[in-house]
């Protein structure tokens, strides 16, 4: 069996079209609100389903599903990161340091707090965060990207 550039394309899209739904399913149908960098990684996903339609038409377009692949995961990446506290995430959605506030910054920071902090993990399967599996999973869409690309090329 021989699959096409089209037929990588639409699995790659179609991978992205259910990580979407996965992400939503879990805000609307399991309570769990995103933080920022959750609805960051979102926007590449739905590139890289417009890029899936576009790849109907022309083969080129797969270069934009392979970059909203990427995109993706390097935020999933950095999200990862930030949840482990291997560095800082962006103030206006992980806690600052709290040592030698005084009380009243202390509760100036705490108000300005976001809901849902992004160096917080809501939920985790086998020791990975939704971040980290969009990561991993985003990369393995990058493949299927890269493999529409080649087989266009040879096309």
């Amino acid at each position: 069996m021989h699959l096409d550039a089209r037929t990588f394309a639409l699995l790659a899209a179609g991978g992205s079209l259910a990580l979407l739904l996965a992400a939503w399913g879990f805000q609307y149908l399991g309570g769990l609100a995103p933080c920022a960098m959750c609805v960051w990684q979102r926007w590449p996903h739905a590139l890289a389903v417009a890029a899936g339609m576009l790849a109907l038409v022309t083969p080129l377009a797969a270069w934009l599903g392979l970059g909203g692949a990427l995109a993706t995961a390097g935020i999933g990446g950095y999200h990862t990161g930030v949840e482990r506290g291997w560095w800082e995430g962006p103030s206006t959605c992980s806690s600052g340091e709290i040592g030698g506030l005084s009380p009243d910054e202390l509760l100036a920071q705490i108000m300005e707090a976001p809901l849902v902090r992004c160096d917080e993990v809501a939920w985790q399967m086998l020791g990975l965060s939704m971040a980290s599996w969009n990561m991993v999973l985003s990369l393995g869409l990058a493949g299927l990207w890269a493999l529409a690309l080649l087989r266009a090329r040879r096309a």
